[in-house]
Formats: C-alpha cells, structure tokens, sequence
C-alpha cells in the first residue's frame, strides 16, 4: 500500500517536480497541453500522494480508490503523477505522444498501470465515474470514485445527465473535482458560454459542493475530507486554478491551453520553476 506523505512542505516539493516533468514531456513531445497539467499538478499531488487508497505495485487491487479523468486531455500531469508515486519509471515520461507509446496524447486504460479509464470526447468522465460509484455501492465496497472534470466540459449535456443520476442514486461515494481555471480552448468560459453558478446548480442536482483554493494542498486534503463524511450526497469540489501556474507567460492565458513549450519557452518555465523550488517560502530547498 502507497505510504501516504503529510509534510506539507514536501508536497509543494513534489508538484513543483512535477510541473517540471511536464514541460520536458511537451518539450520532448512536440505536442501537447501546457495550461491544464501544469495548473492541476497540486491536486493531483494532493491525490496521489495523500488522500487515495492506492498502491502502485498492486493497480488492481479490489478495494483501491478510483480517478477517472474526464478532460483526458490534461494527461501529462496524470502520467507525471504516476511515474513520481511508482507506477512506472520516470524515464518514461519522455515518450510521451511518441510511436509505440504508452503514454497516449489521451489516457488509454489498457495501455498504463494505474489509469482506470481512457478518455478523449469531453464531458464522458462523470458518466463514467457515476457507474462505478453505482456499482460499488450496490456491491456494499467501500472504496471510493474520484471524477477529475474540467469547467470548459460542462458545457456538454452528458454532464448534467449524470449529475442527475449521481443526485437521484445519492452516490456518497463519489466527489467530483472541477479544475475552474475559467479558460478553454478559444477563450474564457464565461465569454464563450457562462458556466456561472455553478456552486448553486449543483446543489440544485442534490450535490454537497466546496470550493477551495486549488493550490492549496492542505485545503484539498481537507475538502476531499470532508466529501468522504458527506453519506447522503455526491461531492463537488470546485478547485479555483491557474492555468499554467508557476511559469510566469503562460498563467491565465488561454492560448496556451494547447500547445506546448518550444525549447527557448521550456528552459525559462524550468529555470523559473527551479527557482520557486529554492526560494519559495512554501517550498523548502534540500540544504535548507
């Protein structure tokens, strides 16, 4: 069973490491998205590394807890994640999107241990996620359904079909987390179809909903917390992120929602990274 980690300080640590392993996997790619996978790396991490029932040497284990990521597109930060908790070697990180690759543009579930479910088409996950929270919860299983969404996605109508399905079958066992970073592929969400309330439709559905700072691990850890003693309702967490966090040209700027990192871009998002590694109060350098 994966050994939770609750140093604070080196969970920073780790998502930094894993903003980097992002860029050198789009820089070796070619191709990819950088806003997404960089502006999640803290919730995933938080995930990985703390909150999920998982073990990396056994990934079919019955009772282990489920991600299904919805928005496949994100999957750098997936694959990051994976390689730096022990699913695979790091090494491999660096085929990404490469012929007889495991590491697909997009997740594939039968290609990569630890990946319970491919994705491509926006706004499947939840559906997904419903049917195995569904499942377990008839076969009396205790593990639980975590749904990693984006807000762009809820522009599709599969999403609030199984947001009624989850509020009618009252599936406590599932928590949903939205990445609303308030960007998508040809501009703001709220310029191209406002998403706003969100908090309130939801609950409208029957859902609990949270909203937390999606760079703050320990408000993550919390909040999936507290979804887990929430027993009558699915749970939302709306995670507030910024696209392209930690590299300075690429925050809250939607072109960069597809495209990845020449080599002059990759060098100056490591370096800054590297930086926030070493001086950042919140991440503590390895002689300090």
């Amino acid at each position: 069973m994966f050994q939770k980690i609750h140093d604070i300080n080196k969970l920073y640590e780790i998502s930094n490491t894993i903003r980097q392993d992002i860029i050198i996997m789009l820089l070796e790619a070619g191709s990819g998205h950088s806003a997404g996978p960089l502006g999640m790396a803290d919730v995933f991490t938080a995930l990985y590394f703390n909150v999920l029932n998982h073990d990396p040497n056994n990934t079919s284990f019955p009772d282990r807890d489920r991600v299904v990521l919805s928005n496949g597109h994100i999957c750098p930060v997936q694959y990051a994640t994976l390689a730096r908790a022990g699913y695979f070697p790091v090494e491999e990180l660096k085929t990404l999107r490469k012929l007889g690759t495991r590491l697909h543009g997009h997740p594939h579930n039968l290609a990569l241990p630890g990946i319970e479910n491919s994705a491509g088409p926006l706004g499947q996950g939840l559906s997904i996620a419903c049917g195995m929270a569904y499942a377990a919860k008839l076969d009396n299983k205790t593990h639980r359904i975590f749904c990693l969404m984006s807000d762009g996605e809820q522009e599709e109508g599969q999403i609030w079909e199984a947001v009624m399905f989850a509020g009618k079958n009252k599936l406590h066992n599932l928590t949903a987390i939205m990445d609303r970073n308030n960007i998508q592929i040809d501009g703001f969400t709220e310029d191209v179809m406002p998403l706003e309330p969100l908090k309130e439709k939801y609950e409208a559905f029957g859902w609990h909903v949270l909203e937390v700072d999606g760079h703050n691990i320990q408000q993550i850890i919390d909040a999936c917390k507290e979804a887990h003693s929430i027993f009558e309702k699915s749970t939302l967490i709306i995670a507030h992120t910024i696209p392209g966090k930690d590299v300075s040209f690429m925050e809250f700027q939607y072109e960069w929602h597809g495209k990845p990192p020449n080599k002059e871009e990759a060098l100056k998002a490591l370096e800054e990274l590297k930086r926030l590694r070493t001086l950042n109060g919140k991440i503590q350098g390895e002689h300090q």
